[in-house]
């Protein structure tokens, strides 16, 4: 069974399966920092291997019966049906980052554009939020600064299960909306922006140093609406990391306390992930104050004159944007993750 272009080696993978055992059966493995990393390797390979071989009982029983059974109607679902489940190991295969399987932390922000961009952001994040509840994620919102008149100036939410990161750093990006105005009276086409910065999030303690002659904590009451997702509180907390200019907001807890402790763990992966992209790209990239407009989009969403969502990196495109906005996007992710990559992402 081919597997993602023939890219998944069972021989590979049991190769490394055995050299991980032998590691991890060494007394002093457990004495030294890098025994956890080891034994999540070895039991997300273990997985890996396991449905591999799992799916391919299932390929060759498929083949046997339709030997058998020719074109039959409760064959046929069971073909789909395995398609299926052969796509989601494909993306599987393809997501064995570091951090892929790890839960995700993903901000908005609207760019120029007052409230039209707000409201853009909002509608941002309900697709998000409508796609994690298809997926079974947990969902917890982090900061939420609504607009002033519409919509949201920011949002943080953490997004918990299997490979959130990993699927969602495909919405990493600027994002642009077409569409004919709701706030305007004379019903002129606008073009809005908004941003999309992903995280992984890591339970480890990192190997990021901060100094507290950095950090410019705020204290402040949450405001807006609350909601499901949203937990309005007198104990929200702001934590500015001056010489990036990142800055972190969390109200998700009741306490000050757990709330500052919340905001300083992300903003340690964001300075811990700065620090792996900068070999890459430029740390001016990465801030928060990135421009957030014409030329950095990475999807279109048009809802006039015409109807189209497309992805400026792999070329897919949907007319169906409403569908989309509700959270349908697998196929975007989907196209994103399995596109040739050219040694930058």
């Amino acid at each position: 069974m081919r597997v993602c272009g023939g890219l998944f080696d069972l021989e590979a993978k049991r190769q490394r399966l055995r050299e991980l055992q032998e590691r991890l059966n060494q007394p002093d493995i457990w004495r030294s920092t890098e025994a956890s990393r080891l034994s999540r390797e070895y039991k997300e390979l273990m997985e890996l291997v396991d449905e591999f071989e799992r799916l391919e009982r299932e390929v060759q029983d498929i083949v046997e019966l339709s030997e058998l059974m020719g074109e039959d109607e409760s064959l046929k679902h069971e073909v789909d049906k395995l398609v299926k489940q052969l796509d989601e190991f494909e993306l599987k295969v393809v997501l064995s980052g570091e951090y892929d399987r790890n839960d995700a932390i993903l901000s908005i922000h609207p760019g120029a554009g007052g409230t039209e961009s707000c409201d853009w952001a909002a509608m941002l994040f309900r697709m998000y939020v409508r796609w994690a509840e298809r997926k079974g994620y947990g969902i917890k919102v982090l900061q939420y600064e609504p607009g002033e008149v519409a919509g949201i100036k920011a949002v943080t939410m953490h997004i918990s299960g299997p490979y959130a990161y990993g699927y969602l750093k495909a919405e990493r990006g600027v994002h642009r909306l077409v569409r004919i105005s709701p706030f305007d009276a004379s019903r002129r086409r606008h073009t809005s922006f908004a941003a999309c910065q992903v995280y992984p999030y890591i339970e480890e303690d990192l190997d990021v140093e901060i100094d507290e002659k950095d950090l410019r904590i705020e204290t402040f009451r949450a405001s807006g609406p609350g909601g499901q997702y949203v937990n309005v509180t007198d104990s929200a907390v702001r934590v500015t990391h001056i010489p990036t200019g990142i800055v972190v907001s969390c109200q998700s807890e009741r306490s000050q306390y757990q709330n500052k402790m919340t905001a300083l763990r992300i903003l340690k992966m964001r300075l811990y992930q700065l620090k792996r992209e900068e070999q890459r790209r430029k740390l001016d990239e990465l801030r928060d104050k990135s421009d957030i407009g014409w030329g950095y989009e990475i999807r279109s969403y048009v809802l006039h004159p015409y109807k189209l969502v497309k992805d400026h990196r792999t070329g897919y495109e949907s007319t169906n944007p409403d569908l989309v906005l509700d959270g349908e996007i697998d196929d975007f992710i989907r196209a994103y993750l399995l596109k040739p990559k050219d040694g930058k992402e």
